[in-house]
């Protein structure tokens, strides 16, 4: 598998990867997942030995977005994670419609 291939799948809540399997997925060294968390863009885990931290299927997501962000437009980490949390607020949104029953115009 080469860094372009594209993989696609069923994120599951259930299972949490490990700092080396966040940064196997998103394609990224272990040292960018934590410059992220430490700086507040990525996770919800606690300080203190980062080889346990944890990460869920929705950090998954959010770091793939952050490093495409990175990637793509050249942004740094601070704007990559304000459009992430654009994102992230939209689809929120959109589902709060879609539960009202309102069309998603």
């Amino acid at each position: 598998m080469t860094r372009d291939d594209i993989l696609t799948g069923v994120l599951l809540d259930e299972v949490a990867l490990n700092l080396d399997e966040l940064a196997c997925a998103c394609a990224v060294e272990p040292n960018w997942i934590v410059e992220r968390v430490e700086a507040g863009f990525l996770g919800n885990v606690v300080a203190g030995q980062i080889t346990r931290w944890q990460f869920t299927s929705t950090e998954l997501a959010r770091a793939r977005r952050l490093a495409a962000v990175e990637r793509d437009f050249e942004a740094n980490p601070e704007l990559a994670a304000l459009v992430a949390d654009l994102i992230e607020e939209v689809e929120r949104l959109k589902g709060r419609l879609a539960a009202a029953g309102l069309p998603l115009a």
